[in-house]
């Protein structure tokens, strides 16, 4: 049976020794993409003339973690704690989404991924998690798979029917987050401070962000193979169902 086409979002940097700028992510995504039964395909951010282009190949889309979004996309001045940004990132991944969802293609997205989702719909983000009072850590200095907080899930959630549990202990690498939910999603997953950490799409497509890093721990911590598990099940319920 064929591998469906998974793609990956991608980080550029450039590469002045060799004049060339790279498109990077971590190998990490790729193999629990793998794991689950896809074929990962990076994508570069080669402007909006190409979207529909990648969008033909793709049975499934995984938007990655990277750089700050430009405040600008959703209306808001810049923190002085902002990080870099990315705005032909951003411009490309927020065409790929919305062309994505048009097309009912399954979608997740990982730290930056949910908050780029969320931007998509028309919400809005926190620039800076510390500036605000009574948060939790949310950048943590331990390895990436190691675990720190809990997020607490809606039952009636995806994630939470598939664990079979109502919460799940994450690790997490964010200092910005999802402020104002966008449209069409549905907020399904926070930490005991009310910062959202996991979402899904209202409707028939399949749509599901989560903040927390599970590419960096799913081979300890099976419950975080969930979300690429659950995105392919849902690429193989599409496949299935366009052929039926």
């Amino acid at each position: 049976m064929t591998r469906p086409c998974i793609l990956l979002t991608t980080a550029s940097r450039a590469s002045p020794y060799f004049l060339r700028t790279d498109s990077l992510t971590g190998q990490n995504y790729s193999q629990a993409v793998a794991a689950a039964g896809g074929l990962p395909v990076m994508v570069s951010s080669l402007g909006l003339e190409i979207v529909d282009d990648y969008l033909d190949l793709a049975a499934g889309l995984l938007f990655t973690g990277g750089a700050d979004l430009d405040p600008q996309r959703y209306g808001a001045e810049p923190h002085p704690q902002l990080g870099l940004v990315d705005p032909e990132r951003d411009a490309f991944e927020l065409a790929l989404y919305r062309g994505a969802r048009a097309r009912g293609i399954p979608v997740l997205g990982i730290c930056r991924g949910i908050q780029l989702i969320n931007v998509a719909e028309g919400g809005t983000l926190v620039q800076h998690l510390p500036a605000l009072s009574g948060t939790i850590q949310h950048e943590q200095v331990n390895k990436g798979s190691a675990l720190i907080h809990t997020v607490r899930l809606e039952p009636s959630s995806r994630l939470a029917r598939a664990l079979g549990a109502p919460a799940v202990y994450t690790n997490t690498f964010h200092h910005q987050a999802i402020e104002r939910l966008g449209h069409n999603l549905r907020a399904t997953g926070q930490t005991r401070d009310g910062v959202i950490e996991a979402i899904e799409g209202i409707g028939d497509s399949f749509v599901l962000g989560v903040q927390w890093h599970p590419e960096l721990s799913w081979r300890e911590y099976p419950e975080h193979f969930v979300p690429f598990k659950l995105l392919l099940e849902a690429v193989r319920h599409r496949q299935l169902t366009a052929t039926a």
